[in-house]
């Protein structure tokens, strides 16, 4: 039995997920990042994480083939940064506030959390590219996340 992508959507959606926005450095040293819901916790011993990156996506390359990326949780009142870094425009960063990370990527001024991470493992994963990175810093704020539920935004009351 198959499943169609429209099944698989529709059963996706009814999972809540956090949203985050994951940014590195350019081979020009200029900040990349995109949105991605697709993250997950890996292990706690040692701290590891995993981002799906879409092998469509103007960044892919530079995730795939980089060292170090931070993954930026995002709060509630940032939906338009998941907005624009889902958006195809090239200059994501262009009025977006941020800071550089203790490893170097950009880390976005406001958001709910930030994990700095070495990347450890890149593995093929159909469209996408599942990169496994180890916890080296992080950085917690206190406020509400931003959710994504049925293909749109929602906030936890």
């Amino acid at each position: 039995m198959s499943v169609s992508k429209d099944e698989f959507r529709a059963a996706l959606g009814r999972f809540v997920s956090g949203v985050t926005v994951v940014t590195t450095r350019g081979d020009d040293d200029r900040p990349v990042g995109m949105t991605v819901s697709a993250f997950a916790s890996v292990s706690l011993e040692p701290p590891l994480i995993l981002a799906c990156i879409d092998k469509r996506a103007s960044v892919h390359g530079r995730f795939a083939e980089g060292t170090y990326f931070a993954v930026n949780i995002l709060a509630e009142d940032q939906e338009h940064l998941s907005r624009r870094f889902a958006s195809k425009d090239q200059d994501r960063f262009n009025g977006t506030r941020y800071t550089e990370g203790v490893t170097g990527p950009p880390l976005l001024e406001g958001a709910l959390a930030y994990l700095e991470c070495r990347v450890v493992h890149s593995y093929p994963g159909g469209d996408h590219t599942i990169i496994v990175g180890e916890v080296e810093s992080t950085s917690v704020a206190e406020s509400k996340p931003l959710a994504y539920f049925r293909g749109g935004y929602s906030q936890l009351a």
